[in-house]
Protein backbone atom coordinates (compact mmCIF):
# COMPACT_ATOMS: atom_id res chain seq x y z
CA UNK A 1 0.00 0.00 0.00
CA UNK A 2 1.45 2.83 -1.48
CA UNK A 3 1.49 6.87 -0.09
CA UNK A 4 1.16 7.65 -4.41
CA UNK A 5 -1.84 8.51 -6.17
CA UNK A 6 -3.07 5.13 -7.60
CA UNK A 7 -5.23 2.77 -8.09
CA UNK A 8 -5.09 0.40 -5.16
CA UNK A 9 -7.93 -1.46 -5.69
CA UNK A 10 -7.72 -5.73 -6.03
CA UNK A 11 -9.66 -7.52 -8.29
CA UNK A 12 -12.16 -9.33 -6.96
CA UNK A 13 -12.69 -11.38 -9.99
CA UNK A 14 -8.80 -11.89 -10.67
CA UNK A 15 -8.65 -13.50 -7.09
CA UNK A 16 -11.65 -15.56 -7.60
CA UNK A 17 -9.71 -16.64 -10.95
CA UNK A 18 -6.07 -17.46 -8.85
CA UNK A 19 -8.50 -19.38 -6.20
CA UNK A 20 -10.19 -21.51 -9.00
CA UNK A 21 -7.11 -22.49 -10.99
CA UNK A 22 -5.62 -23.77 -7.76
CA UNK A 23 -8.60 -25.80 -6.17
CA UNK A 24 -8.82 -27.62 -10.01
CA UNK A 25 -5.05 -28.36 -9.79
CA UNK A 26 -5.24 -29.62 -6.38
CA UNK A 27 -8.44 -31.71 -7.10
CA UNK A 28 -6.34 -33.88 -9.83
CA UNK A 29 -3.20 -33.52 -7.77
CA UNK A 30 -4.69 -35.31 -4.63
CA UNK A 31 -6.65 -38.57 -6.39
CA UNK A 32 -3.30 -38.97 -8.42
CA UNK A 33 -1.11 -38.57 -5.49
CA UNK A 34 -3.55 -40.40 -3.21
CA UNK A 35 -3.55 -43.62 -5.75
CA UNK A 36 0.02 -43.46 -6.26
CA UNK A 37 0.68 -43.36 -2.16
CA UNK A 38 -1.27 -46.76 -2.18
CA UNK A 39 0.28 -48.64 -5.19
CA UNK A 40 3.73 -47.23 -3.63
CA UNK A 41 3.07 -47.82 -0.35
CA UNK A 42 5.07 -43.95 0.55
CA UNK A 43 3.99 -42.89 3.90
CA UNK A 44 5.37 -39.19 2.14
CA UNK A 45 3.17 -39.81 -1.19
CA UNK A 46 0.19 -40.20 1.29
CA UNK A 47 1.22 -37.07 3.28
CA UNK A 48 1.43 -35.18 0.06
CA UNK A 49 -2.44 -36.66 -0.71
CA UNK A 50 -3.52 -35.48 2.18
CA UNK A 51 -1.95 -32.36 1.92
CA UNK A 52 -3.57 -32.08 -1.52
CA UNK A 53 -6.84 -32.47 -0.31
CA UNK A 54 -6.79 -30.30 2.83
CA UNK A 55 -5.61 -27.70 -0.15
CA UNK A 56 -8.61 -28.69 -2.17
CA UNK A 57 -11.15 -28.10 0.98
CA UNK A 58 -9.24 -24.38 1.61
CA UNK A 59 -9.77 -23.59 -1.73
CA UNK A 60 -13.54 -24.02 -1.79
CA UNK A 61 -13.66 -22.04 1.83
CA UNK A 62 -11.82 -19.28 -0.17
CA UNK A 63 -14.36 -18.89 -2.65
CA UNK A 64 -17.37 -18.84 -0.31
CA UNK A 65 -15.44 -16.49 1.11
CA UNK A 66 -14.88 -14.62 -2.03
CA UNK A 67 -18.96 -14.86 -2.87
CA UNK A 68 -20.50 -13.69 0.33
CA UNK A 69 -17.66 -11.01 1.17
CA UNK A 70 -19.41 -9.16 -1.94
CA UNK A 71 -22.83 -9.11 -0.45
CA UNK A 72 -24.03 -5.19 -0.18
CA UNK A 73 -24.89 -3.69 2.76
CA UNK A 74 -27.81 -4.24 4.30
CA UNK A 75 -29.94 -3.08 7.36
CA UNK A 76 -28.24 -5.82 9.65
CA UNK A 77 -25.43 -5.14 8.26
CA UNK A 78 -24.95 -1.43 7.34
CA UNK A 79 -20.80 -1.72 6.60
CA UNK A 80 -21.18 -4.79 4.06
CA UNK A 81 -19.93 -8.10 4.79
CA UNK A 82 -16.37 -7.65 3.74
CA UNK A 83 -15.07 -8.93 6.78
CA UNK A 84 -16.62 -12.23 6.63
CA UNK A 85 -14.19 -13.22 3.85
CA UNK A 86 -11.43 -13.21 7.10
CA UNK A 87 -13.96 -16.03 9.01
CA UNK A 88 -13.87 -18.11 6.14
CA UNK A 89 -10.24 -17.91 5.29
CA UNK A 90 -9.41 -18.36 8.76
CA UNK A 91 -11.31 -21.34 8.75
CA UNK A 92 -9.18 -22.65 5.60
CA UNK A 93 -6.24 -22.28 7.29
CA UNK A 94 -7.45 -23.81 10.27
CA UNK A 95 -8.56 -27.09 7.54
CA UNK A 96 -4.75 -26.97 5.89
CA UNK A 97 -3.20 -27.47 9.78
CA UNK A 98 -6.12 -30.20 10.71
CA UNK A 99 -6.40 -32.12 7.44
CA UNK A 100 -2.75 -32.25 6.15
CA UNK A 101 -0.48 -31.26 8.97
CA UNK A 102 -1.49 -33.58 11.33
CA UNK A 103 -2.08 -36.19 9.34
CA UNK A 104 1.33 -36.25 7.75
CA UNK A 105 2.95 -35.16 11.38
CA UNK A 106 1.31 -38.45 12.32
CA UNK A 107 1.98 -40.70 9.54
CA UNK A 108 5.19 -39.98 9.41
CA UNK A 109 5.85 -40.92 12.92
CA UNK A 110 4.00 -43.73 12.12
CA UNK A 111 6.32 -45.08 9.72
CA UNK A 112 9.63 -43.80 11.61
CA UNK A 113 8.56 -46.15 14.73
CA UNK A 114 6.90 -49.52 12.59
CA UNK A 115 8.31 -49.08 9.33
CA UNK A 116 6.94 -49.70 5.82
CA UNK A 117 6.98 -52.14 3.35
CA UNK A 118 8.33 -49.99 0.09
CA UNK A 119 6.17 -50.79 -3.37
CA UNK A 120 7.44 -50.09 -6.82
CA UNK A 121 7.94 -45.65 -6.69
CA UNK A 122 7.82 -45.59 -10.69
CA UNK A 123 4.05 -44.42 -10.47
CA UNK A 124 5.20 -41.96 -7.55
CA UNK A 125 7.33 -40.59 -9.32
CA UNK A 126 5.69 -39.57 -12.72
CA UNK A 127 2.53 -38.34 -10.49
CA UNK A 128 5.32 -36.53 -8.72
CA UNK A 129 6.36 -34.92 -11.67
CA UNK A 130 3.15 -33.52 -12.90
CA UNK A 131 2.28 -32.54 -9.82
CA UNK A 132 5.06 -30.05 -9.85
CA UNK A 133 4.02 -28.94 -13.12
CA UNK A 134 0.45 -28.19 -12.18
CA UNK A 135 0.93 -26.81 -9.14
CA UNK A 136 3.94 -24.56 -10.53
CA UNK A 137 0.85 -23.48 -12.82
CA UNK A 138 -1.19 -22.65 -10.33
CA UNK A 139 1.81 -21.12 -8.20
CA UNK A 140 2.62 -18.75 -11.40
CA UNK A 141 -1.23 -17.64 -11.60
CA UNK A 142 -0.98 -16.36 -7.75
CA UNK A 143 2.22 -14.65 -8.16
CA UNK A 144 1.20 -13.06 -11.91
CA UNK A 145 -1.38 -11.35 -9.28
CA UNK A 146 0.70 -10.39 -6.83
CA UNK A 147 2.76 -8.79 -8.96
CA UNK A 148 0.53 -6.87 -10.67
CA UNK A 149 -1.05 -5.99 -7.45
CA UNK A 150 2.15 -4.54 -5.96
CA UNK A 151 3.02 -2.59 -9.16
CA UNK A 152 0.11 -0.79 -9.24
CA UNK A 153 0.52 -0.17 -5.57
CA UNK A 154 4.35 0.39 -6.46
CA UNK A 155 5.92 -1.51 -3.38
CA UNK A 156 8.05 -4.51 -4.19
CA UNK A 157 6.13 -7.82 -4.33
CA UNK A 158 7.02 -9.70 -1.15
CA UNK A 159 6.27 -6.69 0.66
CA UNK A 160 2.90 -7.15 -0.91
CA UNK A 161 2.50 -10.44 0.03
CA UNK A 162 3.24 -10.28 3.84
CA UNK A 163 0.64 -7.30 4.14
CA UNK A 164 -1.70 -7.36 1.68
CA UNK A 165 -5.47 -7.81 2.93
CA UNK A 166 -6.00 -10.35 0.29
CA UNK A 167 -5.97 -12.65 2.42
CA UNK A 168 -6.79 -15.37 -0.35
CA UNK A 169 -4.31 -14.40 -2.67
CA UNK A 170 -1.93 -14.71 -0.08
CA UNK A 171 -3.34 -18.21 0.96
CA UNK A 172 -3.02 -19.79 -2.68
CA UNK A 173 0.77 -18.15 -2.87
CA UNK A 174 1.77 -19.75 0.21
CA UNK A 175 -0.12 -22.78 -0.31
CA UNK A 176 1.32 -23.63 -3.76
CA UNK A 177 4.89 -22.57 -2.55
CA UNK A 178 4.44 -25.51 0.44
CA UNK A 179 2.70 -27.69 -2.34
CA UNK A 180 6.26 -27.48 -4.49
CA UNK A 181 8.72 -28.01 -1.55
CA UNK A 182 6.20 -30.90 -0.40
CA UNK A 183 6.72 -32.56 -3.36
CA UNK A 184 10.44 -32.57 -3.49
CA UNK A 185 10.62 -33.72 0.16
CA UNK A 186 8.36 -36.63 -1.02
CA UNK A 187 10.57 -36.91 -4.05
CA UNK A 188 13.55 -36.84 -1.55
CA UNK A 189 11.93 -39.60 0.81
CA UNK A 190 11.11 -42.13 -2.16
CA UNK A 191 14.82 -41.99 -3.05
CA UNK A 192 15.82 -42.26 -0.02
CA UNK A 193 13.77 -45.23 0.52
CA UNK A 194 14.93 -46.94 -2.83
CA UNK A 195 18.71 -46.82 -2.63
CA UNK A 196 18.39 -47.78 1.10
CA UNK A 197 15.82 -50.36 1.07
CA UNK A 198 14.44 -47.96 4.37
CA UNK A 199 11.23 -46.45 5.34
CA UNK A 200 13.51 -43.99 7.57
CA UNK A 201 13.50 -41.49 4.74
CA UNK A 202 9.89 -41.74 3.71
CA UNK A 203 9.08 -40.88 7.27
CA UNK A 204 11.00 -38.01 7.54
CA UNK A 205 9.80 -36.66 4.64
CA UNK A 206 6.29 -36.80 6.04
CA UNK A 207 7.14 -35.55 9.13
CA UNK A 208 8.66 -32.47 7.55
CA UNK A 209 5.80 -32.04 5.03
CA UNK A 210 3.76 -31.71 8.42
CA UNK A 211 6.10 -29.32 9.86
CA UNK A 212 6.24 -27.07 6.67
CA UNK A 213 2.30 -27.28 6.79
CA UNK A 214 2.01 -26.01 10.53
CA UNK A 215 3.78 -23.17 9.40
CA UNK A 216 1.63 -22.09 6.50
CA UNK A 217 -1.43 -23.18 9.17
CA UNK A 218 0.25 -21.05 11.45
CA UNK A 219 1.21 -17.64 9.06
CA UNK A 220 -2.17 -17.84 7.43
CA UNK A 221 -4.46 -18.03 10.81
CA UNK A 222 -2.42 -15.26 12.20
CA UNK A 223 -2.77 -12.93 9.23
CA UNK A 224 -6.95 -13.47 9.08
CA UNK A 225 -6.99 -13.09 12.95
CA UNK A 226 -5.31 -9.30 12.85
CA UNK A 227 -7.34 -8.74 10.06
CA UNK A 228 -10.53 -9.80 12.00
CA UNK A 229 -9.38 -7.86 15.39
CA UNK A 230 -9.16 -4.70 13.48
CA UNK A 231 -6.16 -3.99 11.30
CA UNK A 232 -5.59 0.32 10.27
CA UNK A 233 -3.99 1.06 7.06
CA UNK A 234 0.08 1.34 7.24
CA UNK A 235 1.47 4.29 8.36
CA UNK A 236 2.68 5.82 5.29
CA UNK A 237 -0.84 5.33 4.25
CA UNK A 238 -2.34 6.94 7.33
CA UNK A 239 0.08 9.79 6.84
CA UNK A 240 -1.60 10.33 3.37
CA UNK A 241 -4.51 10.16 4.56
CA UNK A 242 -3.98 13.33 7.22
CA UNK A 243 -1.88 14.90 4.33
CA UNK A 244 -5.49 15.19 2.39
CA UNK A 245 -7.17 16.33 4.84
CA UNK A 246 -5.39 19.26 6.26
CA UNK A 247 -5.14 20.28 2.51
CA UNK A 248 -8.66 20.85 2.39
CA UNK A 249 -9.82 24.59 3.02
CA UNK A 250 -11.20 25.58 6.73
CA UNK A 251 -9.64 22.40 8.09
CA UNK A 252 -6.89 23.54 10.76
CA UNK A 253 -6.15 20.40 12.31
CA UNK A 254 -7.06 16.43 12.30
CA UNK A 255 -6.99 15.67 16.13
CA UNK A 256 -8.19 11.91 15.96
CA UNK A 257 -7.81 9.73 13.02
CA UNK A 258 -9.26 6.11 13.06
CA UNK A 259 -8.85 3.96 9.97
CA UNK A 260 -10.01 0.04 9.26
CA UNK A 261 -9.14 -2.44 6.77
CA UNK A 262 -12.10 -4.09 6.16
CA UNK A 263 -11.33 -5.95 2.99
CA UNK A 264 -9.09 -6.01 -0.47
CA UNK A 265 -10.70 -3.11 -1.31
CA UNK A 266 -13.03 -1.75 1.37
CA UNK A 267 -10.88 0.77 3.63
CA UNK A 268 -12.96 2.98 6.16
CA UNK A 269 -11.82 6.43 7.83
CA UNK A 270 -13.27 8.36 10.54
CA UNK A 271 -11.67 11.31 11.86
CA UNK A 272 -12.44 14.36 14.48
CA UNK A 273 -11.54 17.24 12.56
CA UNK A 274 -10.83 21.02 13.90
CA UNK A 275 -12.81 23.30 11.50
CA UNK A 276 -11.85 27.30 11.25
CA UNK A 277 -14.01 29.00 13.58
CA UNK A 278 -14.66 31.60 11.31
CA UNK A 279 -16.08 28.71 8.57
CA UNK A 280 -19.71 29.26 8.26
CA UNK A 281 -21.89 25.74 8.39
CA UNK A 282 -22.41 25.64 4.50
CA UNK A 283 -18.80 25.58 4.32
CA UNK A 284 -17.88 22.96 6.43
CA UNK A 285 -20.37 20.63 4.82
CA UNK A 286 -18.32 21.44 1.38
CA UNK A 287 -14.93 21.09 3.23
CA UNK A 288 -16.03 17.40 4.12
CA UNK A 289 -17.36 16.36 0.88
CA UNK A 290 -14.24 17.79 -0.58
CA UNK A 291 -11.99 15.83 1.75
CA UNK A 292 -13.87 12.67 0.66
CA UNK A 293 -13.32 13.07 -2.80
CA UNK A 294 -9.63 13.92 -2.54
CA UNK A 295 -9.13 10.93 -0.54
CA UNK A 296 -10.69 8.59 -2.81
CA UNK A 297 -8.97 10.25 -5.63
CA UNK A 298 -5.76 9.10 -3.88
CA UNK A 299 -7.08 5.99 -2.24
CA UNK A 300 -10.17 4.14 -4.30
CA UNK A 301 -10.02 1.88 -2.35
CA UNK A 302 -12.05 4.18 0.41
CA UNK A 303 -15.81 3.22 0.77
CA UNK A 304 -16.56 4.91 3.94
CA UNK A 305 -15.60 8.34 5.27
CA UNK A 306 -16.80 9.78 8.41
CA UNK A 307 -15.76 12.96 9.58
CA UNK A 308 -16.51 14.66 13.30
CA UNK A 309 -16.32 18.51 13.78
CA UNK A 310 -14.77 18.98 16.85
CA UNK A 311 -13.71 22.18 18.35
CA UNK A 312 -9.69 22.49 19.12
CA UNK A 313 -7.95 22.19 22.29
CA UNK A 314 -7.63 25.81 22.10
CA UNK A 315 -10.96 26.59 21.40
CA UNK A 316 -11.98 23.81 24.73
CA UNK A 317 -9.71 25.41 26.71
CA UNK A 318 -11.55 28.80 26.11
CA UNK A 319 -14.55 27.83 26.25
CA UNK A 320 -13.63 26.03 29.48
CA UNK A 321 -12.23 29.38 31.53
CA UNK A 322 -15.15 31.37 29.83
CA UNK A 323 -17.58 29.31 31.70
Amino acid sequence: MSDARSDDRSGGGESTFTVVVAAAANLGIAVAKLVAGLISGSSAMLSEAAHSVADTVTELMLLTALKRSEKPPDEDHPLGYGPERYVWAMLAAVATFVGGAVFSLYDGIHTLLRGEELGDPLVSYLVLAVAFLLEGFSLRTGVRQVRGDAARLRMPAPRYLRRTPDTAVKAVVMEDSAALAGLLLAAGGLLGGQLSGSGVYDGIASVLIGVLLVYVAWVLCRSNAQLLIGRPLPAEMRAGVREELLSVPHIVEVLELTTLIQGPSELLVAAKIDFRDASTAAQVEWACEEAEQQLRERYPSIQRVYLDPTPGRAQRAATRSGG
